[in-house]
């Protein structure tokens, strides 16, 4: 575990900002709400607004609630709501509250040739990849969509592990790598809506699978707790979350747009 001090003095050489100090705090958070430009769009309204700045660390969810589990973190945000609940549970979270959704899409080449395309049926369609041996390149890395991907391949009966190497291709990496990977190779890639829209480099490839309800994508935001983490920055991060959850954060949420596309649905409850 990195103590406090060791990631500040990495940050500062960045930033050259005390990212601890009281007007700073850190986000773990994930991938793909990095590569869709939303911390661009908020995180200079918020500033504006309270004085406080932010240094997101972009990783995968997995290695983001790993991280906020070592203190390395005044703010978690990221989308695996099971493991997220479990980070509460154990202490580490102060509390969760939705944040905002979108979706998860298969993408492919327009050669289709696993024959996917224009299917709701996401299980259907990763068992018909899986019959055929189309190519499937999987983040691999235990985010958030790698964990939902693992989840819709066992409700499909299929175990992709078995084929890795073979027509299942692990990258272990975020999810514009693993884009540019799966094009490179000509394979099918579980995606985010947001990081899709965003994503630059779509060559001959177009979105094959969506729409079906188990596709849905939460997102969520945790303080990370004093009582576990006595140099966490509480009373930044808890002005954070709650500036997120308000009607000023949602419909900032809701402002940002990508090719006139809305990438991400604020859902936060109302008090």
């Amino acid at each position: 575990m990195l103590a406090r001090p060791l990631i500040t003095a990495a940050l500062v050489a960045l930033t050259g900002t005390a990212a601890w100090a009281q007007d700073a705090i850190i986000v773990q958070s994930t991938t793909s709400t990095a590569n869709s430009g939303l911390y661009d769009h908020l995180l200079p309204l918020f500033q504006d607004e309270t004085g406080i700045r932010m240094n997101v660390v972009a990783v995968g969810t997995g290695q983001a609630i790993r991280n906020a589990e070592n203190c390395d973190g005044d703010v978690l945000l990221v989308h695996a709501k099971p493991a997220e609940e479990k980070f509460v549970a154990a202490g580490f979270g102060s509390d969760r509250t939705d944040l905002m959704y979108n979706d998860f899409v298969i993408v492919g080449p327009t050669a289709d040739p696993a024959g996917v395309g224009g299917m709701d049926d996401v299980q259907g369609a990763l068992a018909q990849i899986a019959g055929q041996g189309a190519l499937f390149a999987s983040r691999g890395d235990d985010s958030g969509t790698h964990k939902k991907e693992m989840t819709l391949w066992d409700d499909a009966g299929v175990d992709p592990t078995a084929a890795s190497g073979d027509w299942y291709r692990e990258t272990g990496s975020g999810m514009g790598a693993t884009l540019n990977a799966g094009i490179g190779m000509g394979a099918y890639v579980m995606t985010d809506r947001a990081t899709w829209i965003s994503f630059d480099n779509k060559q001959d490839y177009a979105v094959a699978v969506e729409g079906d309800t188990d596709l849905f994508n939460q997102y969520g935001v945790i303080p990370v707790s004093p009582a576990k983490c006595p140099n966490v920055n509480a009373q930044a991060a808890r002005t954070f979350a709650d500036w997120l959850i308000s009607d000023e954060g949602q419909a900032a949420i809701a402002a940002y747009r990508v090719a006139d596309q809305q990438l991400f649905f604020p859902n936060a409850p109302k008090p």
